[in-house]
């Protein structure tokens, strides 16, 4: 394969990748690709396959079938390889509770090959950076969840990986630590990092992410930038309000000249979260 071949290759793509659980189908027949270097939002309601997805992407669960490539190695043929170029942090965290935060680094940076100097330093970089130097001596397990967040999180980075996978990574932690891990993330797409996101914030995945992809009930409905889901989206609401007898839905008026819908909108509208006009709980008034 030439270079250039290797740099035009997605960082992440799919092809038909469907995983069942028995009779259940969590997702079904997914086509996603992500650019090298794209900060990629990966949405869709409770349920919908985000997390079984990054957990086949990851190489943490098989898929029923299909295939994936990440930096195009194909994740079956060579899943060691892919692992030494991702760092992930996965819905559960999936820490070890009785080292110290320091020990924690320390062995996830000799796992990942780094000599015992470059892990140490790596390690001791990362938790002054995200604050977690005040108790050395204090377990992982007493840590807050949103301490225990940038643990993972750094744990996921020490390697320096190419991409990086982040299942709700926002979610528990306080308005500090939210601003240290936005200014970290970013600080990796400008170095050429690709970040694969899943998070139901979806304010911080429209001021974060360039690029989106939306899955509900296990299908992937939508894909592309921002503003191609914007400007989809709001075709589709302009044409339905001037169809013959359309039913009306609290929140579906067409957006005014000159207004932007927010990712939220975008949202909704894709996977039919508005509600009827009449919808209403009667004894909330």
């Amino acid at each position: 394969m030439s270079s250039s071949a290797t740099i035009a290759a997605p960082a992440i793509s799919t092809e038909h990748l469907t995983r069942r659980f028995g009779d259940l189908v969590a997702v079904q027949d997914v086509n996603l690709r992500v650019a090298p270097g794209q900060f990629f939002g990966f949405l869709g309601p409770n349920g919908a396959g985000k997390s079984t997805t990054i957990k086949m992407l990851t190489g943490l669960l098989a898929p029923t079938s299909g295939r994936m490539q990440i930096l195009g190695v194909d994740l079956a043929q060579d899943s060691v390889e892919v692992k030494r170029q991702i760092g992930v942090v996965p819905e559960g965290m999936a820490l070890f509770g009785r080292l110290t935060g320091s020990e924690y680094l320390n062995f996830v940076g000799r796992m990942y090959g780094l000599d015992r100097a470059t892990a140490a330093k790596r390690a001791a970089e990362l938790l002054d950076f995200m604050q977690l130097v005040d108790q050395p001596k204090a377990l992982v397990t007493d840590y807050s969840h949103g301490m225990q967040k940038k643990l993972a999180l750094a744990a996921a980075v020490i390697h320096g990986p190419k991409i990086l996978f982040l299942d709700e990574p926002f979610e528990g932690v306080d308005a500090i630590a939210s601003n240290t891990l936005k200014s970290m993330l970013q600080n990796m797409i400008a170095r050429g990092a690709t970040i694969f996101l899943t998070s139901h914030v979806l304010e911080i995945v429209e001021r974060l992410c360039s690029h989106v992809a939306i899955i509900h009930r296990g299908q992937l409905v939508a894909q592309g930038s921002l503003e191609e889901l914007r400007a989809g989206v709001e075709a589709q609401a302009a044409a339905a309000l001037t169809a013959p007898g359309a039913p009306h839905e609290a929140g579906a008026s067409a957006p005014a000249p000159g207004e932007r819908l927010t990712l939220e909108q975008i949202f909704l509208r894709i996977v039919g979260g508005t509600r009827r006009a009449d919808q209403e709980l009667s004894w909330l008034g």
